[in-house]
């Protein structure tokens, strides 16, 4: 019996072709020992810097508050 057991979780990664960070939630499946198994395909050209458990409600990235500051001088 193959039993897979999943959970959802938000994931913090750069790609390749830029350093902007990333983040997706998805439902994966994860072994006995709790560390959830992310596909190939997925990590594929990215560097995942990481995984929270549930749907992390993300208030503000890296960088993200550099851009209005250019604006006021």
């Amino acid at each position: 019996m193959n039993t897979q057991i999943s959970k959802t979780v938000t994931i913090f990664f750069y790609d390749d072709i830029s350093l902007e960070l990333k983040h997706r939630v998805g439902t994966f499946n994860y072994n006995p020992n709790g560390r959830v198994i992310i596909p190939t395909s997925f990590k594929h050209d990215k560097s995942i810097v990481a995984v929270c458990e549930g749907d992390v409600k993300v208030l503000n990235k890296v960088g993200e508050r550099i851009l209005p500051l250019e604006k006021a001088a």
